[in-house]
């Protein structure tokens, strides 16, 4: 089992011990970061080989996506054993090995933790299956009769995230409640052996090592009482990846879940090394958001407010600002997001091409330079975009739940070019995965190493930067006036600008310390710069 050697993180600035309160985090989808075995899935070998990468690129954590025992219904959010390594990426020996590699290098280790459901392939769930209606182990997860004469309808009208109802019934005549996937049961957070349970395991993976979570669908695990019918004319799909729910929808944000968040907290707590938990609330009003990390709950939550706007300045500076004034209500930092494995990735949101990836470098400037913590997707430091995939290539559940009319995450989860001029990259030696586009030549690690100008070494010199630079530590922020089109910003003695109209205007006067572009005497559209007046 690996040790906690808390002297190693000497990159954490020793003014505040919270050191997950400015944080540079990088995800790491363990399926598609890189293959130490040659079978096409990344796994936690390839990880640890890779360790170095997140040394040169700066990064304070990694936060590992699912590497659980799952039948891989959901990309490992259907978690089968949460205490096991699924074979797919290794072995125990394997995580204690890449915990132990990380903590040498300075670099913390979170893992996602998953309490809103199991898998149907869970020994709760396949117990449940077996002792029937009205058992001890089907009052773990959410079963109900359904209503009609024959109680052939579901119990009430929610739907799943990923597409049809939210409900599926078994042979017995009892109905399941899954937000998600069939294959993701629902817990029952109201029945003591849950949070029992999910003590064991954070204590298992705190004891071995781990400096924190991510708790999957930290808004969804308390439902609303009596689960009565809801309004389904609140509800908006979208093509790629999750939304914000509104206050209306009764499947997410009840008050209820902060109780269990503050359990999480004091387990954390009684650890040494300054554990965390990060949630992933998707949650529209800022207000409610913080609620996840006020006093006693949660140490973080993704602000996703930069995930959902568009290129435009008073949008960035709206999302910002309330985020900003949420946050420092409750005494909490903020934490923020560009992408993640859920969402289509920065480049693309923007709108793909030379135009989409400027966006992006320029938003990374931004997104870096604000107070708080931040989340980097893997690929997002070599500027990747999705991948238009083949229909037969698609794995994401929301495919088949949609009736092939919404093609999922797929897109944004294509593994990682590492070398060469041709797929798979580095990435494995076998067949990858998904397959990977043969255009990628020159967004690889390798090839963007050589390249000064290039997204991976823009991400180095802006990490590099945030640590050194003065103005970047604490929570000084003040507001500049810009011209139309423009957001700025001001950190101690550093100007933040930001152009996302569509004509250049003056550079700001100052020596220019950073830039996501070329600059000379005017700031161009799609660019950032960091000026020191």
């Amino acid at each position: 089992m690996a040790d906690v050697t808390l002297s190693a993180f000497s990159r954490s600035s020793p003014a505040d011990r919270r050191w997950w309160a400015s944080a540079v985090f990088y995800q790491i989808y363990p399926r598609s970061f890189a293959d130490g075995n040659g079978d096409g899935t990344g796994d936690l070998i390839g990880v640890r080989q890779r360790l170095d990468h997140l040394v040169e690129l700066g990064v304070d954590a990694i936060w590992l996506s699912p590497f659980y025992r799952s039948p891989m219904a959901d990309g490992g959010y259907d978690v089968a054993d949460p205490c096991d390594v699924d074979p797919l990426f290794g072995t125990l020996a394997d995580f204690d090995a890449l915990l132990a590699g990380a903590h040498e290098r300075g670099i913390r280790v979170t893992i996602d933790i998953v309490p809103n459901h199991f898998s149907d392939q869970h020994v709760w769930f396949q117990q449940a299956l077996a002792a029937g209606p009205g058992s001890r182990e089907r009052a773990r997860f959410i079963f109900r009769p359904g209503r009609g004469p024959d109680g052939e309808l579901p119990p009430n009208n929610w739907p799943s995230a990923f597409g049809g109802p939210a409900w599926t019934r078994l042979p017995d005549g009892e109905w399941y409640l899954h937000l998600f996937a069939p294959e993701q049961p629902d817990l029952d957070w109201t029945n003591p052996d849950v949070p029992a349970e999910f003590e064991r395991i954070v204590r298992f993976w705190l004891d071995r090592g781990a400096d924190g979570f991510r708790v999957d669908v930290a808004h969804g695990i308390a439902k609303e009482p009596g689960l009565p019918d809801m309004d389904l004319s609140i509800i908006t799909s979208r093509e790629h990846g999750p939304h914000f729910p509104t206050a209306a929808d009764l499947r997410f944000d009840r008050d209820a879940v902060h109780e269990h968040h503050a359990a999480f907290r004091r387990i954390l707590d009684s650890y040494p090394g300054d554990r965390m938990a990060v949630g992933e609330a998707w949650v529209r009003d800022p207000t409610r958001l913080a609620r996840y990390a006020a006093p006693g709950g949660l140490n973080l939550t993704f602000n996703f407010e930069l995930v959902q706007v568009p290129w435009a300045a008073e949008a960035f500076r709206s999302a910002i600002d309330r985020s900003l004034h949420a946050m420092s209500a409750v005494g909490a930092p903020c934490t923020w997001v560009l992408a993640n494995h859920d969402v289509d990735r920065t480049a693309t949101r923007y709108g793909d091409g030379p135009a989409g990836l400027a966006r992006a470098r320029a938003a990374a400037l931004v997104q870096l330079s604000l107070p708080g913590a931040a989340y980097i997707y893997n690929g997002d430091e070599l500027g990747l975009a999705n991948v238009d995939l083949p229909d037969e290539a698609l794995q994401d559940p929301t495919w088949e739940r949609s009736g092939h009319t919404v093609r999922g995450r797929d897109g944004e989860r294509v593994p990682l070019p590492w070398s060469g001029s041709r797929p798979p990259y580095g990435f494995t030696t076998g067949t990858p995965w998904l397959p990977m586009p043969g255009d990628w030549a020159g967004m690889t690690v390798e090839g963007q190493t050589a390249d000064p100008t290039s997204t991976l070494n823009l991400y180095r010199t802006t990490l590099q930067l945030r640590r050194t630079l003065p103005a970047l530590h604490g929570s000084d922020f003040e507001w500049l006036d810009a011209p139309s089109g423009c957001v700025a910003y001001r950190r101690g003695d550093l100007a933040i600008w930001l152009n996302a109209g569509g004509a250049s205007v003056r550079l700001p006067d100052g020596e220019l310390v950073h830039s996501s572009a070329t600059v000379r005497n005017e700031l161009p559209p799609d660019t950032a710069v960091w000026v020191r007046s």
